[in-house]
């Protein structure tokens, strides 16, 4: 009974070619936000300490690994190809191909100090995320025990939030996988597939704070981002832009976070009747 009071306040809303349009725009307004209230700010400086202290060590030795490995893969490219002419073209591509290569490690850099930040970060998201929410819709704040029982409780549901979209990650990166062995096929579906996959995370992990506070279960929250649709995909493509940049990644969270929380308000949350 809770769930479906709780589900009839919710009325997602992509609104079209507009909404594209709009997605785009929420983690500017999530600065601009940030900007005018002071108060929100150690709610951010928190996390982007937790997040320097991690991407520090992840970039030191993701990139250090990552270009090693990219070595590899160009010299074991060169060794398989047969014809001179196609390794003339090979030759002429391959700062292409590094550079394509290079680009997906930051994706990939991104989206891990994204989950282990978030995972550590989520009792100040949450401070963060609820205090906006105020804000925008005008109501009151209920405060939340910021203790050490209730920090281990968001942090223990953080970690199960992340093993589900780790098995949907597995689930669907299996499913494009398999879609490889059709001839022609995974040429077009390994990057929309993949590029797909890496939004819908993105939109999980942003939109997590306001659906968490409401208990909603994983399924019902995949199934807002997908009803909002456009509106959701932009905001998506937009956090992944965002937080693939290293150094500049370290505030996207935090920024990505309370965009979400502002999206949520405006595209989701039931606007009250007068």
């Amino acid at each position: 009974m809770e769930e479906l009071q709780i589900s009839q306040l919710l009325r997602p809303r992509g609104g079209g070619l507009l909404g594209f349009v709009i997605g785009l725009s929420y983690p500017l307004r999530a600065a601009r936000m940030l900007q005018k209230h002071p108060t929100l700010r150690p709610f951010v400086w928190v996390p982007l300490g937790i997040n320097l202290l991690l991407g520090t060590g992840l970039y030191a030795v993701g990139i250090w690994w990552g270009l090693r490995l990219i070595d590899t893969w160009m010299l074991q490219l060169t060794n398989w190809i047969g014809p001179a002419w196609l390794d003339t073209i090979i030759q002429v591509l391959s700062p292409l191909i590094q550079g394509i290569l290079l680009l997906l490690l930051l994706i990939v850099l991104g989206l891990v100090l994204l989950q282990f930040g978030s995972i550590l970060g989520s009792p100040f998201y949450g401070q963060l995320s609820e205090k906006l929410e105020a804000l925008r819709t005008g109501t009151t704040a209920s405060p939340e025990a910021m203790g050490g029982a209730a920090m281990l409780r968001d942090i223990w549901r953080a970690i199960l939030f992340e093993l589900k979209k780790l098995l949907l990650l597995l689930l669907g990166g299996g499913f494009i996988f398999l879609l490889n062995f059709i001839p022609g096929v995974g040429v077009i579906t390994t990057p929309v597939g993949g590029l797909t996959l890496a939004v819908l995370v993105l939109c999980l992990d942003m939109f997590d704070a306001p659906l968490e506070r409401r208990r909603l279960k994983f399924r019902q929250k995949l199934g807002l981002i997908f009803r909002c649709f456009p509106a959701s995909a932009s905001f998506g493509l937009v956090c992944l832009g965002l937080v693939s940049i290293p150094l500049m990644n370290l505030l996207a969270i935090p920024l990505c976070v309370s965009a979400g929380t502002l999206f949520f308000c405006d595209r989701i949350l039931e606007k009250p009747t007068s």
